[in-house]
């Protein structure tokens, strides 16, 4: 990576920590006293802004039921194959015990996972939401203003299910 690569990779993050007000106080005077001096460190974070704000107004997509259920039939099949396994391999009261006890692991693991599921938010999710956008983001980038983005999907150019054959 170039010298001027290295900057221009600051630049894009320190703009993108100002944006998600992850800055202390003090990078925060910083960054907003190059803001006011400084017309391209300005146009780089409303270039930034605009492409956010093309983000934020993309449909979100979610995890289909099926993903759910697929992983949770997959945990139930393995808690069967290890429970076989420690019933075969231990003696009466002994098997019992950990028997129960490795029931008690799986429905833990299970309702862990269920709860965790529901109620953690999938990291990856707003990448998948945003791919179709990162894509064809040169196109998104040409753009002078939303509305003229907006024509452009009304006449169907961003239509789903279409591949991009390269440039």
């Amino acid at each position: 990576m170039t010298e001027h690569e290295a900057t221009q990779q600051q630049l894009h993050e320190e703009l993108t920590s100002y944006l998600d007000g992850e800055l202390d106080a003090e990078s925060v005077r910083r960054v907003e006293s190059r803001l006011a001096s400084d017309a391209a460190y300005r146009a780089e974070l409303q270039r930034l802004q605009r492409a956010w704000d093309l983000l934020d107004r993309l449909p979100r997509s979610s995890v289909p039921d099926s993903f759910t259920q697929t992983t949770m039939e997959m945990v139930a099949v393995a808690a069967a194959q290890e429970a076989e396994t420690v019933q075969n391999s231990l003696p009466g009261r002994q098997r019992r015990q950990r028997l129960v006890g490795a029931l008690g692991v799986v429905a833990a693991v299970v309702a862990g996972f269920a709860i965790g599921h529901v109620l953690w938010p999938n990291p990856n999710e707003q990448l998948l939401e945003d791919l179709p956008v990162l894509q064809k983001f040169e196109l998104f980038y040409q753009a002078d203003n939303l509305e003229f983005l907006q024509l452009l999907d009304r006449e169907g150019v961003f239509a789903e299910g279409e591949t991009d054959h390269g440039p």
